[in-house]
């Protein structure tokens, strides 16, 4: 039988961001290791956690106002007229956005998709910048995975997707089935619809009358030196996580551009690509939460299985509903 996987160590660089109260950072006096808060109109809470460098390289507009005295804020202003507070806050994200894009300070804003990600938990729940900015303000980025699988003789297997080799993020690796960034204007479950017919051919009506939702993973990671950014900007995730099993006729197949191909693998194979590091890093931690969800992963057989609970379920630094404490 191959080695079981190393799931802490494979979590550990998923759940990258040391674990400190990030909530404190802008207070620290040594501005190098601080984290400036980002706050909405009318709202004390911090939505997000933007790195000193950040603060200093983009060109900020007449709609923020930025505090370098502790603790240090980014104050997002109401420009609204008493009209729609949410549109203002939105367009004053994208004028400072387009200008670092004009400026080509951060190439990866150019080279990623044009959409757009809400701010999870604001009071304005329509609130949104664009999805490859998010890491910039330090925002919370929501993604929605699916994992399909099949029940044989020999137990369950399960579809793995390959990523095409021009993406811009890990190309090459092993992904879930399905997976996507959720965008503003849609649920975490209308994206897997969407991600499931143009990524892997499955038809809409089955996955809305067959896929479950199991809950969610949260985790806080360092940006992805992918980017050619700071690797200390910190980025607060949500993966919505869902299952369907599939009758032996529906075959994942690639749609668009952006899966290579598709592998129905047993349990052995999976755990020996995860050993591999084989796999994207955040579909390894969906991978060990669809095992621990169907009895893969125990306490009986993992010494480390309250630790990987832990670490799949972190405590987000940021608010997750628009609803004061």
């Amino acid at each position: 039988m191959a080695a079981e996987p190393p799931y802490l160590e494979l979590l550990e660089s998923v759940d990258s961001f040391p674990h400190i109260d990030i909530s404190k950072t802008p207070y620290i006096e040594d501005e190098s290791s601080s984290f400036y808060q980002l706050l909405l109109p009318n709202d004390a809470r911090c939505h997000g956690y933007i790195h000193p460098s950040v603060v200093h390289k983009l060109a900020w507009t007449a709609s923020f106002q930025v505090s370098h005295s502790i603790p240090r804020t980014v104050q997002l202003l109401d420009d609204s007229d008493g009209k729609d507070t949410a549109a203002a806050c939105s367009r004053a994200f994208y004028e400072v956005i387009e200008k670092a894009v004009d400026s080509k300070i951060y190439p990866f804003l150019k080279t990623m998709q044009w959409e757009n990600y809400r701010i999870v938990g604001a009071k304005y729940p329509t609130v949104q910048l664009l999805r490859s900015a998010a890491r910039l303000f330090g925002i919370c980025s929501r993604g929605a995975h699916m994992t399909a699988y099949v029940r044989t003789n020999d137990g369950i297997k399960i579809w793995v997707g390959r990523r095409a080799a021009h993406l811009f993020t890990y190309p090459g690796k092993l992904d879930t089935t399905v997976a996507g960034g959720v965008r503003a204007e849609e649920s975490p479950f209308e994206c897997i619809v969407h991600e499931a017919a143009e990524e892997a051919s499955i038809p809409a009506d089955f996955v809305r009358a067959n896929a479950k939702a199991c809950g969610a993973i949260t985790y806080v990671a360092k940006s992805s030196t992918a980017y050619g950014d700071d690797s200390s900007l910190m980025t607060p995730v949500i993966l919505y996580n869902y299952d369907i099993e599939l009758p032996e006729h529906i075959v994942p197949r690639p749609q668009d551009d952006e899966v290579e191909d598709f592998y129905l693998w047993d349990l052995e194979q999976v755990k020996q690509a995860m050993v591999n590091r084989a796999f994207k890093t955040n579909c390894a931690a969906v991978m060990m939460d669809f095992f621990i969800r169907h009895g893969i992963i125990t306490d009986e057989n993992e010494k480390d299985y309250l630790e990987i609970l832990t670490r799949l379920h972190r405590k987000l630094p940021v608010p997750t509903s628009p609803s004061e404490a």
